[in-house]
Order: structure tokens, then sequence, then C-alpha cells
């Protein structure tokens, strides 16, 4: 169970408004107005009868009206003890329905003292009090489920309030919002889902805003039942009428898991365009995700501002990462300058390996050849065949056939398959054809090169 602080923070302070409006109103116990015969209108009470209203007696109500005074003050310990003198005396106010109103005024001052703990007390004395009319038990009950919330004792909050609405006449949406909330916390899914539903579809029935909280609520609700398209749909309609950097980043993750990567990057993109990311990982993602959809110009961009805005850490793999992505966005020199900077940090064979494989496309053979010495010499190389592959290319282009037809006979050694024995089956052909053409020219005194390797 959520403490309350959480569970407020959580679905908002539509607990403590209601409270206000119910409690906050003593004064109405000492106007004439509220005494008087019944207003001629639709009940709102269901098996209302029509009966004598009860009233305040003169002498109770001058005392209640001292209190009064004292409470509009504020001074809430001094009006608590006037109170308490009032009840324990036998003229003052005597009468069933006068106790009502005085154990009324207690639990709004208690209520004022954060002591919901008393305010429960007075108010259940308003329930069962003998004075007490039938309207009064009733919008009590209200107040009392409230504060049975507060205090986190939903069981007992539930049945107040269910109580409360098999009597009541008119039924608004905040009370069974109320009411779904309590069932969520008594582990009551689905009755919670289709009170607050019920709510939701009334308002927007008649053209009006749902509360941010009652949506926010629905989405946990189909959230916990797996229903990640109906999760869309509230998050879709809380970017647009509450719109808040959180829910833009949570669509973004339901749509990862509906698999609809486009509207991901969107959603993604918004968040990360108005530098709402401040960790790592969410740039990171952020990176991963262009480079998914294959656009590694922009993945490549977003983890170069990362690490200049100092968000991502200057290490090895996420270096090694950026070279990729200029690597795949063809721009090698980029690319080969990130991950000679990741082998500052992790020279590890794999790194040396791809590095020797850029080496070898930007025409720096000698660099190629000792990139994947290392490699080799290092191991953990994620394709050995391809890097020996590498290795060969570097000393054919250095003239060292010899050498090179070793690499590639290693390079098929290592290689698992038909189609990765087929490429240094047909280097090792061609070095062996060139070094011979070539050895027979040098035999004859033509000027060939010879190795460079070293």
């Amino acid at each position: 169970m959520f403490k309350s602080t959480k569970f407020l923070a959580v679905f908002g302070a539509a607990f403590l408004l209601p409270l206000m409006v119910t409690v906050a109103d003593p004064q109405s116990v000492l106007s004439t107005s509220a005494v008087a015969a019944e207003e001629k209108k639709e009940p709102k009470y269901k098996d209302v009868k029509t009966r004598q209203r009860q009233s305040v007696g003169a002498k109770c109500a001058k005392a209640l009206e001292k209190v009064q005074v004292v409470l509009e003050e504020e001074n809430w310990p001094e009006s608590l003890n006037m109170l308490v003198n009032i009840e324990n005396s036998t003229k003052t106010c005597k009468s069933d329905y006068e106790q009502t109103q005085i154990w009324k005024f207690k639990g709004y001052i208690y209520y004022s003292l954060d002591d919901f703990n008393g305010a429960i007390r007075s108010y259940k004395q308003v329930i069962n009090g003998v004075g007490t009319p039938p309207e009064l038990r009733l919008d009590t009950r209200y107040t009392l489920a409230q504060l049975y919330t507060v205090e986190e004792q939903y069981g007992l909050a539930a049945r107040e309030l269910e109580t409360w609405m098999s009597e009541a006449t008119i039924i608004g949406a905040d009370a069974r919002v109320l009411l779904a909330q309590i069932y969520y916390q008594l582990d009551r899914k689905a009755d919670s889902l289709e009170m607050l539903e019920t709510a939701i579809n009334d308002v927007e029935s008649k053209g009006i805003l749902p509360k941010e909280g009652w949506w926010g609520l629905q989405r946990v609700l189909y959230y916990e039942k797996n229903d990640y398209k109906r999760v869309v749909s509230i998050l879709e309609k809380l970017v647009t009428h509450y719109p808040k950097w959180t829910y833009w980043k949570q669509i973004g993750g339901m749509y990862g898991e509906l698999e609809r990567e486009d509207d991901r990057l969107v959603a993604t993109e918004v968040v990360y365009m108005n530098n709402q990311f401040d960790k790592e990982s969410q740039v990171m993602s952020m990176a991963y995700m262009y480079l998914g959809a294959e656009v590694p110009y922009r993945a490549a961009r977003i983890i170069e501002k990362g690490i200049n805005d100092k968000i991502i850490e200057r290490n090895a793999k996420n270096l090694e990462v950026l070279g990729t992505a200029w690597y795949q966005s063809k721009d090698l020199k980029r690319a080969l300058k990130a991950l000679e900077s990741a082998s500052k940090y992790s020279d590890t064979g794999n790194l040396q390996s791809r590095l020797a494989g850029i080496y070898l496309d930007l025409g720096r053979d000698k660099e190629a050849y000792r990139a994947s010495q290392r490699a080799a010499k290092k191991g953990g190389v994620k394709r050995p065949d391809a890097n020996y592959l590498v290795m060969g290319n570097a000393l054919i282009n250095l003239h060292c056939y010899k050498d090179a037809i070793k690499a590639f006979q290693k390079s098929l050694k290592k290689a698992k398959d038909k189609k990765s024995k087929k490429y240094p089956q047909q280097w090792i052909r061609y070095a062996d054809t060139e070094g011979t053409r070539l050895g027979k020219l040098r035999d004859v005194g033509a000027k060939v090169p010879g190795c460079s390797k070293s």
C-alpha cells in the first residue's frame, strides 16, 4: 500500500479538496435559513419524507456563536476547549440534535488540526447520533470515507462510500473516481476500472474534460492488464490535454512495446529536442534508435553532443558506438578518430580489429597490418577470420605476398561456413599468382616493389 503522501502525489489532491468543501461549513449550524422549512426542489436523497426540521435552541446557539468567533480567528485549541465544555454541560446544548452540531463542529476543528483520527471519531458520532438528520448523516458518510482514505483505512473507506452511493440520488464523477482509487488500493482492480470508466464516460458525454489524475489511474490499470494499446490511447489524450514531458517519455516507451518504432522515434525526438534528457541512458537510447532506423549520421551527432555536454561519459564503449555511427555514415576519418580515442580507454582485440578495417579503407596499410596484428595477439575478436582477411589485404598492398598467404590461411582456418571460406581461398590464389609473377620479373632484373611491412 502507498503511504498517504505518495498516494496523494500519484492521484492528485482530489481527496483533500472535497474534504474542505464537505467539512468547512460549521457556520451553517447557526443559520436561521438552514433550520427553516424544507426547500422546495427536487430531493437530493432517496426516500426523503416531509418532516419537521429540527433547530438549535437559543441558549445553545448563543454558546456556539462564541465558538464561531474563535474559529474565525483559527484558534483551534481554544475553540475545541470551548466545545468540550459545552458538550459536558447538561444545560447548554441538551437536545440530541444540538449534540450532533457539537460533534460536527469538533470534526471540523480536528480536521483543521490535521488530527484525522479525532475528526473520524467526531464524524462517527454524527453518523450514529440519534438526533442526526438523514441528509447530514449521508453527507458525513462521504466525508468519513475521504478521511478513512487519507488514513489508509481503505476497507472502511469503501464501506462508507458504498453506503453513501446506495442512498444518494445524485452521484457525481468525483465520488466514483474516489471509490475507484479506494478499490485500487484494495487490489479490486476490475471494480476500480469499471467505476473509473463510468466516471470518465459520464463527463466526456457531457463535453467535459476528465481530470488528469483520472486518466492517470486508468492508464495504470490498463498497463497492469498488459493492454498496451489502451495505454497508448490514454497517453495520447494526456499529451494533448495535459502535455508534460513525462507523458511524452512514457508514450515513446509504449510505442516501443507495440513495435511502432517510427512513432517511438518521433515521440522520443520531441523530448530530446526540448532538452529533457539529462541521463546518459536516455541520450544513448535515442542514438541507438537512430542506428536502428538506419540514420547513423543523426546517431553520431547525438552521441557527440552528449559527450560534449558531459551527459555521456567518454569511455571505450560509448566512443566505439560513436565510431560505429560515423563508419556507417561513411565518414571514415571521424570514425577512425572516435575509435582511436576508444582504444586509449580500452585497447581490446575487437577494437583493434575494427581500427584495422578503417585503416585499410583509408589506404593506411602499415597501420592496418599492425592493428590487425595487435587484435590477433590480444584475442577476443568477434570475427577473427575477418581480422586475418584485413591483415592479408594490407600485406598484399605492402607487396608481402608470402606473409599475406599465411594470413589468408589463418582466415580460412577460422572461417565457420562455406561463404566465409570463399574469400580467403580466392585471396590465397591471387597472392600466390601475383607473388610468383613479380618474383619472375625480379629474376630477370626488373625493378618491382618489395615487401615494406616494417
